[in-house]
């Protein structure tokens, strides 16, 4: 019993540490985007802007996936 907490307490922490280093991820295309738009090089902001919604999207799906949990009535 115990042992099972620990691995699932173990997997929380992995999983805030990755959803971290996503959003910390995000957050430099974001700066570096901003940069590149004051420079007046749209498209490579727009490239970035991409790239920092794509780890925006990976830290909102980190951690455990639970699908077709509960069984709807036929």
């Amino acid at each position: 019993m115990t042992s099972t907490f620990l691995k699932t307490t173990a997997g929380m922490n992995s999983a805030s540490i990755q959803r971290e280093v996503y959003l910390k991820a995000a957050s430099g295309f974001f700066d570096r985007a901003s940069a590149q738009a004051e420079a007046g090089d749209f498209q490579a902001a727009g490239s970035l802007i991409l790239k920092a919604l794509d780890q925006e999207r990976r830290a909102g799906v980190v951690g455990p996936q639970v699908l077709q949990l509960i069984k709807p009535r036929s």
